[in-house]
């Protein structure tokens, strides 16, 4: 452990605190164990001994469950948890940040996230660059057109070792060139905000279409010094659309060989009445932020404990 980070980790801690009930937020403490979860492809969740509960990868089921329920803007740090995810920035439990303001755009949200970057770290205003744009500057592709034929023979040129060679699914090969082509470019002099991924990356985001016409998520993540930082969406608000990715998640989740989760009934439930209303939502890696306040190395040098490092 440095005590030097921990007492800036303290001090950054009181400053969100300040800076979201200086705007009205209300801060709440929601479960970190469910008998439901919020099923998603790529994040391989917790489950409990005792077969019933699940660790949430996530506050958002609660927090919308809340807004579901009239709460206004709400903002949360809590523990997080994601299995098996151990690395240098990494760690299977982790402190998260997030967010959720009604009636906030996708616009909306940026713009928060910078103010909250330029309080905490008095960081400049963020580069905005849309997923287009991005692969056409590093690697001359359109990603939401290319073919995976196109994209397999760029990994195979750029990072053959990388490639999922037995994958079929598109967005499989993007995300493998995203994190690396793309990202180690985003972020460098100021902070960067990636936005308007592909609409089959939408998670849990709305939908439009860009200025080419191209179905798109209303989401972007922010990067900075290399590292990425937030991850936020203007949300979807459908119920029976939910459903059916959520649905769609389990599916893909039991082909990868990682057991299905139990679907957010409640939540959907409460989505359909009292209803969710138009907001956007914002999620960030504290002990990254941390990282970057004190230019740790390692996410472990962050915490107080760590028994992976």
């Amino acid at each position: 452990m440095n005590l030097a980070f921990l007492r800036r980790r303290a001090e950054l801690l009181d400053e969100v605190r300040l800076f979201f009930k200086r705007r009205g937020f209300l801060e709440v403490e929601t479960p970190l164990a469910s008998s439901e979860a919020i099923p998603e492809q790529h994040i391989e969740l917790c489950q409990l001994d005792d077969g019933r509960r699940w660790l949430q990868a996530s506050p958002e089921m609660h927090h919308k469950r809340l807004l579901c329920a009239g709460s206004g803007p709400i903002f949360e740090v809590t523990k997080s948890f994601r299995g098996h995810e151990v690395g240098q920035r990494h760690h299977p439990e982790f402190t998260i940040l997030e967010w959720y303001e009604p009636g906030a755009s996708l616009q909306g949200a940026i713009v928060t996230t910078e103010a909250l970057f330029d309080t905490l770290l008095n960081a400049p205003a963020a580069k905005v660059t849309s997923y287009r744009e991005a692969f056409g500057a590093v690697l001359g592709i359109d990603p939401h057109a290319a073919s995976i034929d196109e994209l397999r023979a760029l990994i195979q040129e750029q990072a053959p070792a990388a490639a999922p060679f037995e994958s079929d699914d598109r967005d499989e090969w993007l995300n493998v060139l995203l994190a690396v082509c793309v990202e180690p470019v985003l972020g460098h002099g100021q902070p960067e905000v990636l936005r308007h991924y592909p609409a089959t990356q939408a998670a849990l985001a709305a939908t439009t279409l860009d200025e080419h016409g191209a179905a798109v998520a209303q989401r972007f993540e922010l990067y900075w010094r290399g590292m990425e930082l937030a991850n936020g969406y203007e949300e979807l608000t459908d119920p029976a659309e939910l459903r059916q990715r959520l649905l769609l998640a389990n599916t893909q989740r039991l082909a990868a060989g990682w057991p299905a989760v139990p679907m957010p009934e409640r939540l959907l439930a409460e989505m359909v009445d009292p209803g969710l209303p138009p907001c956007a939502g914002v999620a960030i890696g504290f002990d990254r932020l941390v990282m970057l306040a004190t230019g740790a190395q390692n996410i472990g040098e962050v915490t107080a404990f760590s028994d992976f490092y």
